[in-house]
């Protein structure tokens, strides 16, 4: 047993399992979540309360309607928090080598956090855009429809018919958001755990449910700028004369700051809180269930 032991210490598990860990917490996070996301959307399309809108559904579609998407949500998991999370652990461990194996300041944390989310958002760049593609392929008319089965049928269609290049179309405001979402998420996370359980000597449960919480809040908090810019981006038409509103995502934060100020940004911070925090505290959640399954049969 001790040779097995020492064999998986120094084979590939180690550098491997950041990455697992992350995939799967995060895939578990979405099986809880997507239910929630799916009213959600129904919600905003005017299809009444929550209540509501989850009777009709399973007394219309059945229980399957909840998870309609889940694919690509998965997807997306497996390939955006398993290379974010992974690697953050990765960056972390190393940055505490070189600081002789003491914490990091939080500068040093958010820096990795950045990097993570920047790694995460590039590899997982074609499922985010599998998954919208899936969502918008029922909103368009009949003749237009591309009747995507799965995310991998939807992937391999993408590439087929506008080529590889295309998985990364619009992956720049992603990536930026990715970055300032990361860098809420993992930094906060880490500085929180030391706060409670150092500082002010909370017991784990307390510490992993009090930091996943301030994880969610800024998560939310650091992206929620960039994801208004992008969904204005996204969304503008061109006026009587032909003319867009913005040239850019900076031509629309200098316009957007001109007219309403820095806190035009945070229209609607309730409901995006609600939307992001909720998946981030799971996957913590998640990870140190995973993390605690793990060390008790010696993994």
């Amino acid at each position: 047993m001790g040779d097995q032991k020492k064999s998986k210490a120094t084979g590939v598990w180690p550098t491997v399992k950041p990455f697992v860990n992350g995939g799967v917490s995060g895939m578990l996070a979405t099986c809880v979540i997507q239910p929630i996301d799916m009213i959600k959307v129904r919600i905003q399309l005017g299809q009444g309360s929550a209540s509501q809108v989850a009777k009709n559904m399973l007394k219309e579609e059945g229980f399957g309607a909840f998870y309609k998407g889940l694919s690509a949500g998965l997807l997306r998991q497996a390939t955006y928090t398993t290379a974010r999370l992974g690697s953050f652990k990765i960056l972390t461990n190393k940055a505490i080598e070189a600081n002789d194996g003491k914490p990091l300041p939080l500068y040093q944390k958010a820096l990795c956090g950045l990097t993570a989310g920047a790694i995460g958002a590039s590899v997982g760049s074609p499922a985010d855009l599998a998954l919208i593609r899936m969502q918008a392929d029922a909103t368009l008319p009949a003749a237009q429809r591309r009747h995507y089965k799965n995310a991998f049928h939807a992937l391999y269609r993408i590439v087929g018919d506008e080529g590889v290049l295309a998985l990364w179309k619009g992956a720049g405001p992603t990536v930026v958001r990715a970055m300032a979402l990361n860098m809420g998420m993992l930094a906060s996370y880490d500085q929180s755990v030391e706060l409670f359980r150092d500082s002010l000597g909370f017991g784990e449960t307390a510490t992993v449910v009090g930091a996943s919480s301030i994880s969610g809040f800024f998560a939310a908090a650091c992206s929620l700028p960039f994801d208004y810019v992008k969904t204005q981006i996204q969304k503008m038409q061109p006026d009587a004369e032909g003319k867009l509103p913005y040239s850019g995502s900076l031509d629309c934060t200098l316009k957007t700051l001109k007219a309403g100020g820095p806190f035009k940004f945070y229209t609607g911070f309730p409901v995006y809180c609600v939307r992001i925090a909720p998946h981030v505290m799971m996957t913590w959640i998640f990870l140190n269930q995973i993390q605690k399954l793990e060390k008790s049969v010696g993994l």
